[in-house]
């Protein structure tokens, strides 16, 4: 069967799927549900919770750490197994938790569809489930209905589906039943076609459906998003990246440790092979995934109270390396209604703001009274354009109600495509007048006299040429025009029906109306900021091409004269490969379809640029889940724009998303702080553990290693988690896909701060034993190992107030302003002594008590750390002045 049912006649149409237009029979109906299966969406298959909590062993490091702890358990060292065993299952319940918060946006899509549907079978008229629907079915629709397939409409009266879910396009579209000769056309323009899921909202229509389930507009939506792979965020590439050169090394360094100490002959096979179990635990952060995961998710509350909900973790970080927001035109930049901008009456244009209609003003009783709006509870009800007209007086507070009781409506002619008016008749004082509002073009044919100032006069051609210039002037600007004109009726009687041409003539012109979708106030100084911050904003709509630019020149997303702007049409001219080569020179897309989004940010992504993308409507879904990083909208986005994206804005409001990236951007510098504190310390316990090894003397236990990492190390490195965000950070460029941890002077600073560590713990072991406290040999060396091990936790306490900066001095007023920052370090500091300081620890800690002057000898050694990085720090901030 054709796909161009647009081309088709509705005679064609039927013909061609085999149905009439009083519907299909019994038989058929089943042969077809049989061949087309049920109109419904299929869904991705979704893994368990068991599958997820699987996929968490996969990394390298986990694995190491699994092997370690079984060694260890079956060399007998249980305590030792049985901590590893715990630090594990806590980072893989934590990945799954992430991951099941995640829902499917599919299921959304079926949410939507209608659950019955009234259709004609056989000559009779029935309500069926939608699902039930096939091709060749006659669909009947009224205003309020959902159209539940996709389907050709054969019979129309003045019918209005509202299609922005789907086109973007936030005034709802006149359907006809005539045949369209254009062959390839944006969804939007066929407007003899109906589309699953969109909404009529004005007049009658019958349609044959032409396709169901999978096979409409939003099935191929629906494909789309299965097919979508999304991409790895910058930071779950840099902790792969990050975890496999971790990974690699501690194999490395075990193995080495294990050869050297087995040729030595210092220990025997077992006892190299704990000591290998060792040297893994000392070089994997183990807390480093429940850091970044902790991080992310107070990052999230923080958002949160911003109005910005996330519903994927990584997507707080990756805001702030995106160079590229992609915006949705509808709801999103705009308020989504249409509002009353300008008015031209008594041949001068005011701004709509500025103008002051008394509601004895012909104009103002025309917008009010030829207007089908409802008042409800939740609002004015009915076409946007209308509604924009009655809310114009409501936002003035003037009492409209009076003056519909003041002129009751007689008798109305709706609005159809081909007259483009809509009049109706009212009443007062026993004189009747014809009100009309439409198309100026049209209007101004019927119209023969014009009021100026209160008075009627004859119209001129003059007066016709200055109305039509003002109209395109307007239209330029991208505003939708009405024309409004009167004129008295002649007893009109509501038994008989008037053909349009017996009433709507002889009008006196009033004036005109122009209307927008107005952009929302906040919009223009976020696009502003967004650019000081070296990202650049774009729009990517389904909205016309001169709506479209007069928005973005409003926003100063284009400049004036700016020609950044295609459309779908002309995208679809392009291959591939030219548009990924000029997709740069455009700020505007508009009339594309969903698969022109999934196009314009795979475009945008070759050229190695981040990609946030925001929308509402489905149409947005499948590039909300391509980007880098899908922003949804929380009031007027559908189900399915929220579940396919990684951040919904609850206020809908678009300087949100450029909070949310200064958000992202502290997040990434604070887990960066977080990395180096971790690294530079993990680095300190494997050169520790090393020479130890090398120098025949005791090492740390598996357990001493674990309890300083989980410790002293975990809880600062979330606190540096939450440090608040420095000044200059929105006047710095965006990272980029291409960032790293180690970048800005964070790598040189691991390394030495690492060999620092070790060292100044080696020399404080090296003391103990040079100026011992004890004479017997065992409790020489033990308390050495129980310096050594207070001295690398308290090193590491220090150490965190250095981290808190990466070349800044702690000598600062904020030094203390982190809260959480000071309780972990103070809750550390008595945990790391408890197992020195409880009896009960000793054992399992293998620690001894230490005399007074040994503890000054400890705090020593920490403080050096402080004194030494502060020194290099200083000589550091010199050169970067030079």
């Amino acid at each position: 069967m054709t796909q161009n049912y647009h081309q088709l006649s509705s005679a064609k149409v039927l013909t061609d799927l085999k149905t009439t237009d009083q519907g299909l029979k019994g038989k058929e109906i089943k042969a077809r549900l049989t061949k087309f299966g049920q109109n419904a969406l299929t869904e991705q298959k979704s893994t368990s919770l068991l599958q997820k909590f699987i996929s968490q062993f996969k990394d390298l490091m986990i694995i190491i750490l699994m092997m370690a702890a079984v060694i260890a358990f079956f060399a007998g060292d249980a305590s030792d197994a049985v901590i590893i065993f715990l630090v594990v299952i806590l980072n893989a319940a934590f990945g799954v938790f992430q991951e099941a918060k995640a829902e499917n946006a599919i299921n959304a899509l079926k949410e939507m569809t209608t659950p019955s549907s009234r259709v004609r079978r056989d000559g009779k008229i029935q309500t069926i489930k939608s699902s039930e629907l096939v091709p060749g079915d006659i669909v009947l629709l009224e205003a309020g209905d959902i159209i539940p397939a996709d389907l050709r409409f054969i019979k129309t009266n003045s019918l209005k589906v509202e299609e922005a879910a789907l086109t973007g396009e936030s005034v709802p579209v006149d359907k006809n039943d005539l045949p369209i000769e254009a062959e390839k056309l944006p969804i939007g323009d066929r407007h003899n076609l109906g589309y699953m899921n969109t909404n009529v909202t004005y007049g009658t229509g019958e349609g044959v459906v032409t396709a169901t389930g999978m096979q409409t507009e939003v099935g191929h939506i629906a494909n789309m998003l299965n097919s979508v792979d999304k991409s790895i965020t910058p930071l779950q590439k840099s902790i792969i990246h990050l975890s496999k050169i971790l990974s690699v090394l501690v194999l490395v360094i075990a193995a080495l440790v294990f050869v050297i100490g087995i040729v030595a002959e210092r220990a025997s096979i077992l006892e190299m092979l704990l000591t290998s179990i060792s040297l893994a635990v000392a070089a994997i952060p183990e807390g480093l995934p429940a850091i970044v995961t902790i991080t992310l998710a107070l990052g999230t509350q923080a958002m949160a109270k911003r109005n910005a909900l996330i519903r994927k973790l990584p997507a707080v970080e990756t805001l702030g390396t995106t160079e590229i927001i992609a915006s949705d035109k509808t709801g999103t930049l705009t308020q989504n209604k249409m509002t009353v901008e300008k008015i031209y009456q008594d041949t001068l244009l005011q701004d709509a703001r500025q103008a002051n209609l008394s509601l004895k003003n012909h104009l103002a009783q025309i917008m009010i009274l030829a207007n089908d709006s409802q008042e409800s509870d939740q609002g004015l009800v009915g076409d946007p354009t209308e509604t924009a007209l009655i809310q114009y007086y409501l936002n003035k507070d003037l009492p409209v109600d009076e003056v519909t009781q003041e002129f009751p409506r007689v008798t109305s002619l709706p609005f159809d495509s081909t007259r483009k008016l809509m009049s109706v008749v009212v009443s007062n004082n026993d004189q009747q007048l014809i009100m009309t509002k439409g198309a100026v073009d049209e209007l101004l044919k019927r119209v023969t006299k014009i009021e100026e100032n209160g008075k009627v006069r004859a119209f001129t051609k003059k007066d016709s040429d200055q109305i039509l210039n003002t109209n395109h002037a307007l239209a330029q600007q991208a505003l939708r025009v009405l024309a409004f004109a009167y004129a008295p009726a002649k007893n009109i009687d509501t038994s008989i029906n008037y053909e349009s041409s017996e009433i709507e003539k002889d009008l006196i012109f009033v004036g005109m109306i122009g209307m927008i979708d107005p952009e929302r106030p906040e919009a223009k100084d976020a696009v502003a900021e967004a650019k000081n911050a070296g990202i650049r904003p774009i729009m990517i709509t389904g909205d016309h091409k001169d709506t479209a630019t007069a928005i973005a020149k409003r926003l100063q997303i284009i400049d004036e004269g700016n020609s950044g702007v295609i459309t779908g049409n002309e995208l679809d001219q392009l291959s591939t490969e030219q548009l990924d080569a000029t997709v740069d020179q455009y700020s505007v897309y508009a009339r594309v379809a969903p698969e022109h989004k999934v196009r314009i940010v795979k475009a945008w992504q070759k050229k190695g640029k981040i990609v946030a993308m925001t929308g509402d409507g489905v149409n947005d879904a499948p590039a909300l889940k391509t980007a880098d990083i899908g922003v949804g909208m929380g009031i007027t986005g559908t189900e399915v724009s929220k579940n396919a994206s990684d951040i919904v804005l609850a206020d809908d409001n678009f300087a949100t998303i450029i909070v949310a990236v200064k958000e992202g951007r502290k997040v990434f510098a604070n887990i960066q702080k977080a990395i180096q504190y971790l690294l530079s310390a993990n680095l300190g316990e494997v050169l520790t553990l090393f020479f130890m090894t090398m120098l025949g003397w005791d090492i740390f236990a598996p357990a001493q290693i674990l309890w300083i990492n989980l410790v002293t190390d975990t809880f600062p490195a979330i606190a540096l988690g939450v440090e608040k965000a420095e000044a200059n950070m929105m006047k710095n460029k965006p990272r980029g896909n291409k960032s790293s941890f180690f970048g800005d002077g964070v790598m040189s600073s691991i390394l030495y701060q690492g060999l620092l560590e070790g060292g100044l713990t080696l020399g404080v072991y090296q003391l103990a034993l040079t100026f011992p406290f004890h004479s017997s040999y065992a409790l020489i060396h033990a308390d050495a190992l129980t310096m050594a091990f207070a001295t690398l936790g308290l090193i590491q306490l220090f150490h965190a107030f250095n981290s808190k900066s990466i070349h800044g001095s702690i000598f600062r007023k904020d030094l203390f302003n982190n809260r959480m920052f000071n309780w972990s370090i103070l809750i550390s500091g008595i945990l790391l002594f408890a197992t020195i300081f409880v009896p009960a620890f000793n054992d399992t800690f293998k620690v001894t008590p230490l005399a007074p002057q040994q503890w000054l000898v400890v705090l020593l050694g920490g403080l050096m750390m402080l004194v030494i990085v502060e020194i290099v720090k200083f000589f550091q901030r010199l050169l970067l002045k030079k």
